[in-house]
Parts: C-alpha cells; sequence; structure tokens
C-alpha cells in the first residue's frame, strides 16, 4: 500500500517506524528537513521537505497515487485543509488528526466526509476513553471491548497469590471452566509468548485473556486479585487528556485536578462542573497528604512529561493508592514502568496508531488494539465468505504460530475459541497476534 504522511511529529514518527515494518511504501512530509533526515536514517521510508497544505508538495509526494493519506500535525487546520486538497488530487482514503471533539460530532463529522475526509482521529480524546473504561475493572492493567462488551481481552499481572502460579494451561483447563475464557498470551519480561498446553504461569508473568464478561470475577479470583469500588479520583495535568478525562469522569466519581499553573487552574475552573481544581504539584507529598491521598482509589498522572507522570504514581503507590494510571510518552521507559508495577500505562502513539492502522488491511477490521506493553496486537475481524479459516477447525488449520485465536462472536452467540471450532462466513472473530503473523492471520479470513 502507498502512504503518504504528513507531520513527523512524534505521532507520525511513530507510524512511519510501524507501517515500514509491514512492507508499506512510507512518503513523510513535514518542513523540519534535519528531523526527516534522522528519521529517513533509521527506516526504510521517503520523505520530501514541505508544507502539507502546499499541493505542489502534495503532488511531489505522490498523493494522486497514494492508497491512504494520513495527516497528523499538532495544528489541526492543517491536518483538515490537507486532507481536502489530498483528496482532490486522488488520495483513495484520508484521515485527519483533530484537537476539537466538536469536529466528531455527527453531524460536522459527515459534512467533512462530504467534503474529502474520510476519517478523524482525536489522540488525547480516544487516551481519555480508554483511561475510563481501564477504571471499570481496577485490578486488570489493560481493558478492551469486542462487539459491543460481549467478549472481553484482560491483561492482569501475575503476583505471589495467583492460584495460577506454576500451573499448566492444561492444568488450569481441568482447574477451572475454560469454556468462558482463553489465555492467548503471556507476557514474560522482555518476551510475549502464545502459549501452549504445557506452558507453566510463573511469578510477574503479565497474562492476557479473552473471556466472557459474566466470567471476568473468576478470572480475577484465578488471578489472585481483588476488585476495589472506585469513588474518589485524582488526575494530576491539566492537559487535553487529563481535561477530557476529568470531564468524562466527574459525571459519576468524585474528582480533584492537581495543576501547577495557577492561570490554567481558573481556565480549568470554568471549564470543568463539578471537578476540584487544585493549585499544586502531583510530586508534593505534603498537598497530597492535605488532599486526601489515603482516600483516594485511583490516580491519574498524564501530564507532558513521562518521568513527572512516572514518579507521581510511585508516590501516589506508597501512600497507599491501589489503582495509579501513568501516561508514558517515551518508549524507553514502558518497559521499565511495567518491571516495578506502576500500574495501567497510557501512550497516545500507541492508541492513535491502533485506529489508524486497521485502514491498511484488506479485510473487515473492526477493533483493533496495539498492547502497549508488547508489540503484538488484538483485533477483532470478520470471516468472509469462502476464506480459508471457513473450511476447517482450527486443529486442523496451519495457524500462524505466533498468533491465536481468542473467541468468535456468531449472531447472538458468544464461542471461546478450541480445537474444535469451525469458523463460520460472517463470524466476528477476535485475535492475538505478534507483528511477523499479522499478514499470515489475515489472509486466512480473506477469501
Amino acid at each position: 500500500m502507498n502512504i503518504v504522511i504528513a507531520g513527523a511529529g512524534e505521532v507520525g514518527t511513530h507510524l512511519a517506524h510501524m507501517l515500514s515494518k509491514q512492507k508499506h511504501q512510507i512518503m513523510l512530509i513535514d518542513g523540519d528537513k534535519e528531523k526527516l533526515e534522522l528519521i529517513e536514517s533509521q527506516v526504510d521510508i521517503l520523505s520530501i521537505v514541505g508544507s502539507c497544505t502546499s499541493t505542489g508538495a502534495l503532488r511531489d509526494a505522490g498523493v494522486e497515487r497514494c492508497d491512504l493519506y494520513i495527516a497528523v500535525n499538532q495544528v489541526e487546520e492543517q491536518n483538515i485543509t490537507s486532507a481536502i486538497l489530498a483528496k482532490r488530487l486522488g488520495a483513495k482514503q484520508t484521515i485527519a488528526r483533530v484537537n476539537n471533539s466538536e469536529y466528531l460530532e455527527e453531524e460536522n463529522s459527515e459534512y467533512l466526509k462530504g467534503i474529502g475526509i474520510d476519517s478523524l482521529i482525536y489522540p488525547e480524546r480516544l487516551a481519555a476513553e480508554e483511561i475510563v473504561n481501564t477504571l471499570k475493572l481496577s485490578g486488570s492493567r489493560q481493558i478492551h471491548e469486542f462487539s459491543d462488551g460481549r467478549l472481553q481481552f484482560l491483561s492482569i499481572k501475575l503476583w505471589e497469590n495467583a492460584p495460577l502460579l506454576d500451573l499448566s494451561l492444561i492444568q488450569m483447563a481441568g482447574m477451572y471452566a475454560a469454556e468462558n475464557f482463553r489465555v492467548v498470551a503471556i507476557k514474560r519480561g522482555e518476551k510475549t509468548i502464545v502459549p501452549r498446553g504445557n506452558d507453566r504461569f510463573a511469578y510477574g508473568d503479565m497474562i492476557n485473556i479473552v473471556t466472557k464478561p459474566s466470567y471476568i470475577p473468576s478470572i480475577f479470583t484465578m488471578c489472585g486479585k481483588q476488585q476495589h469500588e472506585i469513588r474518589n479520583i485524582v488526575v494530576v495535568g491539566g492537559t487535553r487528556i487529563g481535561i477530557k478525562t476529568a470531564s468524562l469522569l466527574e459525571k459519576h466519581y468524585n474528582v480533584k485536578l492537581i495543576e501547577p499553573d495557577r492561570e490554567k487552574c481558573i481556565l480549568l475552573a470554568d471549564k470543568l462542573r463539578s471537578t476540584l481544581i487544585i493549585n499544586g504539584s502531583g510530586q508534593d507529598l505534603a498537598l497530597l497528604r492535605e488532599e486526601g491521598i489515603r482516600n483516594t482509589d485511583a490516580f491519574i498522572s498524564v501530564t507532558d512529561s513521562s518521568e513527572i507522570n512516572i514518579l507521581s504514581c510511585l508516590l501516589a503507590k506508597k501512600l497507599g493508592v491501589k489503582k495509579s494510571i501513568a501516561e508514558v510518552e517515551n518508549f524507553d521507559y514502558i518497559g521499565l514502568a511495567e518491571s516495578i508495577g506502576l500500574g495501567t500505562l497510557i501512550n497516545t502513539k500507541v492508541i492513535a496508531a491502533s485506529h489508524i492502522y486497521r485502514h491498511t488491511m484488506n479485510v473487515d477490521v473492526k477493533h483493533l488494539r496495539f498492547l502497549t506493553f508488547s508489540e503484538a496486537e488484538v483485533f477483532e475481524v470478520t470471516a468472509e465468505p469462502g476464506s480459508k479459516i471457513t473450511r476447517h477447525a482450527l486443529k486442523e488449520m496451519r495457524f500462524p504460530e505466533n498468533a491465536t485465536i481468542g473467541g468468535v462472536i456468531r449472531g447472538g452467540d458468544v464461542i471461546i475459541a478450541k480445537g474444535d471450532t469451525l469458523i463460520e462466513a460472517g463470524d466476528n472473530v477476535v485475535v492475538f497476534a505478534l507483528p511477523d503473523a499479522i499478514k499470515k492471520v489475515l489472509k486466512l479470513f480473506h477469501s
């Protein structure tokens, strides 16, 4: 696929790295020559120095021949304008990043589609929604819903009290109702394992499970986790993510937002209805104690600094907060944060990439998520009539080694995948896959 990316910021650069690994032809447009030269030295892409709102630069980038145009500059006006121009010049599909949720309202998004923008993406809003979703199950590191929640994907860390420790998958299946869930992956240190029957669970494993919602309490029991009710929440950082998160949470929880900039605090007090705005630092121990940190059920740090977010969450956990969520944009810190048991990690580049990447697939992928703790992804794909996946039971298929099927949604039925499961045309199938297996998996679902 020929893909043109406008904007060599964090999101654009991450997309260029990721999509180039999938053998797509990438052209990157940006006004910063030195930044483009650095990226070209690291990734197999082409680049052009210029403005994405210039028709000349767009033509030089070959927009008229591109299958997908992605505008992810920081300035949303540039993204909207360039996506419209790219469509007029011949781009088959266009995506524009925006920073204003008003554009996502149905009336406005339909108008923008009419003038050339096929899809809009607002990474900060997506991050806020993911934070809110994670709070539904406080014992999990990540949670993703498929087919309106009929199948759920959970990432859970195993500590010393987990009944699963030292059990093999075969033993686990004999002790628990395996028809209600499937362990699709184990993250152990830096390695992600697609487990087989004799693989055993170990201390510190991050296990990834596809399950029916009704069985989630049992999942937490077998993982040694206890759910605790969340009522009081502290958000650190009056960023776009912080504001959107607080606005979503204040409808159902008691929310406090800590922001060091006094002028911004005044503006936030006008924007947020019931959130208590506090002028201060999320690393100020005296302030946290004064604001009742011991009575806080969830602590969310989403400042512009990954370091501050990590340190703030560590401090909160030391003071007794059970659930912590940190925005960590620096990939070098993600492994460290995960290994020290920081809690849930949010990365807007990964979230944005998840929503954009499915547009590069040649089958019907309804829902896709890259996992923060791993390069793997979990997605929901529809089996096409006549596709290879529908011809044999799973145990008879030559399914890629680094991938597995978690579950199947067939009309009103939810099926946890087993060896004798036969996929039918029209089934929505939840798949876990490592990068090297993704194309092989998709071929099985394509007729």
